[in-house]
């Protein structure tokens, strides 16, 4: 079972019929045995760092998602589901994440001539290949809507890159643990393909 996590936050049903468009059930959940129990978790969310902290750990789903991970459960993040995964993030102040990847979560400082959030499609720079992205070739547009970024402390895990004023991490792979900064289930045909590898990833991936 594919568990989507409901914590308030993120466009959820999109996520599913993502999912059931690929041919993979997937269920939404706040349940914290429903989420500790599934074979897949995936963490989507729209919305601001610190709500979506306090509505984790309100649900106690927090420890469920946490443990997913550690266990090398594959395990994708979405968006804000990115941006948790990290140390700190400093929207609207300091704000603790999950730690599980080192490094934070900083706003756009960009020219005048590029709009805050960063809205609309744009390329994909592929630095490493994970897993859900076979088939993606280089250059191939997905959606993003963020004012936010991820800069991880360790290059190694960035698996993709998109240009807005400047590079910035699009995507990060660990292991079975993968995330991206762009909405897979608002990117056409491109981002069902990332679905479906990830509904048919196997127990374990290097």
């Amino acid at each position: 079972m594919i568990a989507i996590i409901d914590y308030g936050m993120g466009n959820l049903r999109s996520v599913q019929k993502g999912f059931e468009k690929v041919g993979h059930v997937a269920v939404v959940t706040s349940d914290p045995a429903e989420v500790a129990a599934a074979a897949k978790v995936v963490l989507p969310g729209v919305g601001a760092f610190e709500d979506a902290m306090v509505e984790l750990r309100r649900r106690q789903l927090l420890g469920p998602v946490l443990e997913a991970i550690r266990s090398d459960k594959p395990f994708l993040g979405i968006c804000l589901g990115l941006q948790l995964l990290f140390d700190v993030g400093y929207e609207h102040g300091e704000h603790r994440g999950f730690g599980v990847l080192p490094g934070e979560v900083v706003r756009f400082e960009l020219p005048p001539e590029y709009s805050v959030p960063h809205m609309g499609w744009n390329q994909l720079s592929i630095r490493r290949r994970a897993p859900i992205l076979e088939g993606i070739a280089e250059g191939t547009y997905f959606y993003f809507v963020h004012s936010y970024y991820v800069a991880p402390s360790d290059p190694t895990v960035v698996a993709a890159e998109t240009d807005y004023g400047g590079p910035f991490c699009a995507m990060v792979w660990r292991g079975n643990l993968f995330a991206t900064q762009f909405h897979p289930e608002k990117s056409q045909a491109e981002g069902l393909k990332i679905l479906k590898n990830f509904a048919e990833l196997a127990a374990s991936n290097d």
